[in-house]
């Protein structure tokens, strides 16, 4: 799948990575885990993200690579800078999830169980906990996806594991059909309190998505 990305929100400037993948183009894989940004700001023509490297490529030519990626956010908080390498990461690992999110949680590992009811914006949606294995690589492993009655999902809860646990509320609307299926194209993502709530007022990262195209 692939589609024209723009982004803005707090996340970007306090890791340090400001105006980097502000619009760009994202592509991810349907059938493995693979992402890609491109061009990936001035810096590289492209990222390539898979399960256990990620990399910045500029034609057939690696500018630079980190196996084992994960393991660069030990001990960071949501303050804590990125290098252009843990951005790619993070972005490949994200979209990755988004896009491929429910059709995902049918893959050989992933568990689902019900989570009950949840009142919001004078609706009821259904919650169901998703765990993600080992042989996975998501930015959390434990998440939670919020269900409208019409069967499309409003909401994703989320701790940002490698960057201190940090909980998120992320919100998707402005459903579009593309290759029969629908998806969503504008996303809101902010803090989440105690309660479960979403803290407004402070945007953490905003996704608009258009052009989507499934070959």
């Amino acid at each position: 799948m692939t589609a024209s990305l723009e982004q803005s929100g707090a996340l970007w400037g306090l890791k340090g990575k400001g105006g980097v993948l502000d619009r760009t183009t994202v592509t991810v894989a349907t059938d493995r885990q693979w992402a890609s940004h491109a061009p990936f700001g001035t810096i590289a023509a492209r990222s390539d993200f898979t399960t256990h490297r990620i990399a910045l490529v500029d034609g057939t030519d690696v500018l630079s690579e980190l196996h084992d990626p994960r393991s660069s956010f030990a001990g960071h908080s949501l303050a804590t800078p990125w290098t252009d390498l843990q951005l790619a990461f993070f972005a490949g690992c994200a979209m990755w999830t988004y896009l491929n999110t429910p059709f995902v949680l049918a893959w050989d590992g992933v568990a689902s169980e019900d989570g009950g009811f949840w009142e919001e914006n004078g609706e009821t949606w259904r919650k169901v906990h998703v765990h993600y294995p080992e042989s996975l690589e998501v930015f959390s492993k434990v998440q939670a996806i919020y269900v409208g009655e019409d069967n499309l999902i409003r909401r994703l809860d989320y701790d940002v594991e490698i960057a201190g646990n940090t909980p998120g509320a992320h919100y998707v609307s402005d459903y579009v059909t593309a290759g029969g299926i629908q998806f969503p194209t504008r996303r809101r993502i902010f803090p989440r309190g105690e309660d479960g709530q979403a803290m407004k007022d402070t945007l953490v990262v905003s996704i608009d998505l258009s052009g989507i195209v499934l070959s």
